[in-house]
């Protein structure tokens, strides 16, 4: 199995980030001053170069506000899984 920052998977994971910050109109600089940190570290995480966490990833949507389920659900639908069928909040 290839290291997880290499897969395909990941790659649209750090796709979707990127697509959700520029959506939300921030910069790398924005969102690391938004997570208490630096553009370098968000750099890092886009780049692949620093695997990130489900804790980080729902800080990272949050720091953009971006619904970190909702996010979940299009990165589920981009790498080809429908989002379950059930019962859902209103």
């Amino acid at each position: 199995m290839p290291r997880s920052i290499h897969r395909d998977d990941y790659q649209t994971l750090l796709q979707l980030l990127r697509d959700l910050r520029v959506g939300q109109g921030m910069t790398q600089v924005d969102l690391g001053h938004a997570l208490d940190n630096t553009q370098t570290f968000v750099s890092k995480i886009e780049r692949g170069e620093r695997r990130i966490d489900v804790l980080e990833f729902i800080d990272i949507c949050e720091a953009m506000n971006v619904d970190p389920v909702s996010a979940f659900k299009q990165f589920m639908t981009q790498r080809g899984v429908p989002a379950p069928a059930g019962k859902r909040r209103r």
